[in-house]
């Protein structure tokens, strides 16, 4: 069977732990093909947006428990729980993989999920039963040092750690909100966003991956879709994780309110694969 592919999501809004749409829908769809392709996943080794530190630091935590980092939604969302297991076993692994590639990590014995982790997890895997390790980044890492922090990741996916990236292909919220009011859900894409989810699928399948990791000087629009680089950043962990070999692919595509794009990208051999089982419907058994 193939490795894992690692995968890096675009979690979007807390919201859609709410009022899932397609975005929510496409992870229910992911988590039953993950299974389907791959078995269930021994641990997920998540790396958020939403958690950032000035070295990595690991999470270890026996128990975690949803973190509402957020402020000014409706009440119910606070009301939503995720209690996945921690992973201390694999937290103590893992600081030496990230110590022997000369990256080392702090080993934290507390936790809890940000909601780049948990809205997402949610959905794929509604039980809260797949043990969870966050991994904090530095938010001033440049993209050759995220590539190389995946890369020291990439033997946990042999032991079927799942490797997530959560952040956003496009994260630029002072544009959600229009001359008036805030953008609706469906408000109809910009050109500055088309442009630059387009430029990184086609670098993608170009495999053009000194581009990618130059972003900001290459991507069209990039100051203007990534004001800040920390949404962008968990990409290139998953995409060193994933290796340079193969092309990634892009499983799900989706903006919303206009300019935050959905995307979501799977990288490494496995990740044809898993395209194929989500392009089947095939389905686990219950």
């Amino acid at each position: 069977m193939d490795i894992l592919p690692a995968v890096f999501v675009s979690h979007g809004s807390p919201l859609t732990a709410l009022e899932s749409g397609p975005t929510g829908a496409f992870w229910q769809q992911l988590g039953r093909a993950l299974t389907t392709r791959f078995g269930r996943p021994r641990a997920v080794l998540a790396v958020s947006a939403h958690s950032l530190a000035r070295q990595p630091v690991l999470f270890g935590a026996a128990q975690h428990q949803a973190l509402y980092d957020f402020s000014g939604f409706p009440a119910a969302l606070y009301q939503l729980r995720y209690d996945a297991p921690g992973a201390p076993a694999l937290a103590a692994r893992t600081a030496g993989l990230l110590a022997a590639a000369g990256r080392p990590a702090v080993l934290a014995d507390h936790g809890g999920l940000d909601h780049g982790i948990w809205t997402p997890l949610r959905s794929m895997f509604p039980a809260a039963d797949v043990p969870v390790l966050p991994l904090a980044f530095p938010s001033g890492d440049a993209p050759g040092a995220l590539w190389a922090l995946g890369q020291a990741l990439a033997p946990l996916a042999a032991d079927g750690v799942w490797i997530l990236g959560s952040g956003s292909l496009t994260h630029n919220l002072g544009l959600l909100a229009g001359p008036v009011a805030r953008q609706p859900l469906d408000a109809p894409e910009r050109t500055e966003c088309r442009a630059f989810r387009d430029w990184v699928r086609q670098r993608g399948e170009a495999r053009d991956w000194d581009a990618l990791r130059d972003y900001r000087r290459r991507a069209p629009h990039a100051a203007l879709m990534h004001p800040t680089d920390e949404h962008w950043q968990p990409f290139y962990v998953a995409a060193g994780a994933g290796g340079e070999a193969d092309a990634p692919r892009r499983l799900h595509a989706g903006v919303t309110y206009g300019c935050l794009a959905m995307d979501l990208y799977a990288f490494g051999p496995g990740a044809a694969s898993l395209e194929a089982v989500l392009a089947s419907g095939e389905r686990s058994p219950a």
